[in-house]
This record gives structure tokens, sequence and C-alpha cells, in this order.
């Protein structure tokens, strides 16, 4: 028991010393993007879209959802379809239905969710009407 114990201190120690990283195959190389590079997650079946904030597009086959759970809690899931990163986003449009982000695009926020991200993202300096 007590080893059991250690090991799950042992490995959440080792989750906080080492921030979430993704790696991409692209053009023939295996790139590692770390989670602050990320400015939102696209999902699309069983493939998801890595925009990071130089203005890259990967793709990648893992789902959204087993993403979600690796990634830190900096990430916020706004849609079915979108997980966007809390740090980049600069303001939201069509009263909470899109959330405009650092890198010049937008990402779609659901129905059920509008009011808790403009709870969340409300006191943002600028808001943006399309």
């Amino acid at each position: 028991m007590n080893s059991i114990g250690t090991l799950d201190s042992f490995s959440q120690n080792l989750q906080a010393a080492h921030p979430a990283q993704l790696s991409v195959h692209f053009m023939g190389r295996t790139l590692t993007i770390c989670a602050e590079q990320i400015t939102f997650l696209e999902g699309d079946g069983n493939y998801t879209y890595v925009y990071t904030c130089a203005g890259r597009k990967y793709l990648i086959c893992k789902t959204l959802k087993w993403l979600a759970c690796k990634l830190d809690s900096n990430f916020i899931r706004v849609h079915k379809s979108f997980l966007v990163n809390a740090a980049y986003v600069i303001g939201y449009a069509d009263e909470g239905r899109a959330l405009k982000m650092r890198c010049g695009n937008e990402a779609a926020v659901s129905r059920r969710k509008t009011k808790e991200i403009v709870g969340i993202f409300g006191a943002l300096p600028e808001r943006i009407s399309a």
C-alpha cells in the first residue's frame, strides 16, 4: 500500500515539473509543442487541429476529449469542437457566441456555454461586435 501512495505522489510531482506537451508529425519530422504555445484546438471527429501562437496549424490523430484530459486547466471546452487556451482570448463577439483569439482566429461557443463564457471572460477590455 505504501508503494502505491509513493508512486502516485511521484507521478504528480513529475507532471508538475514537466508541463504538458504534444508530439506532432509534420513534414517527416516529429515536433514537440508545449501547451503554452497552443492558442486553441479544433476537433474534427477522431482528429484535432492544433493552432499555435506562431500561426501554425497542425493535424494530430487524437480526439479533443483525450487532449482535454491531458492539457492543464488553462484550457476551456467552449464547444463540442473547440478547446481554447484562456491566456490567448482577447475578446468575444455576438454576445459571447464566439471568442476572438490573439492570433486573429475565432472559436465558436455553444449556446449552452454562452452564459458561462461571458461570466468567465466578461471583464475583457475589448468587446468585438460582428
